[in-house]
């Protein structure tokens, strides 16, 4: 599931992607993927890039929330959560450090970390 977020996050530019394996740490889920996108409507773009591409895997988010403002997306498919931000607003909130003692998965695809 991750990677295939993260292609369809690439195949509308967003850069900066981190996968984190959050099991074994106490978290609400299983793994986050971030990326990072530079204007509002990439941000919306991104999201919904992501959505269609694992919907079409049979995979439907539980929970979507900021579509409609485009600064941070958040993507709940319970197990993964997947966070579309504004470069501005992924400065802001580091989420990378926040979460900084999980494990980052290799994607092994280019354009992520």
């Amino acid at each position: 599931m991750l990677k295939a977020a993260a292609r369809a996050a690439l195949a509308k530019k967003a850069y900066d992607l981190v996968a984190l394996d959050l099991r074994g740490l106490d978290a609400v889920c299983d793994g986050f993927l971030l990326c990072s996108a530079s204007s509002d409507v990439q941000v919306k773009a991104v999201a919904e890039n992501i959505e269609e591409a694992l919907r079409e895997q049979g995979l439907r988010p539980w929970h979507v929330e900021g579509l409609k403002g485009r600064r941070w997306v958040l993507l709940d498919y319970v197990g993964v959560v997947i966070h579309v931000f504004h470069e501005k607003t992924r400065e802001y909130y580091l989420l990378d450090r926040l979460w900084g003692d999980a494990r980052s998965v290799d994607l092994g695809l280019e354009g992520t970390d």
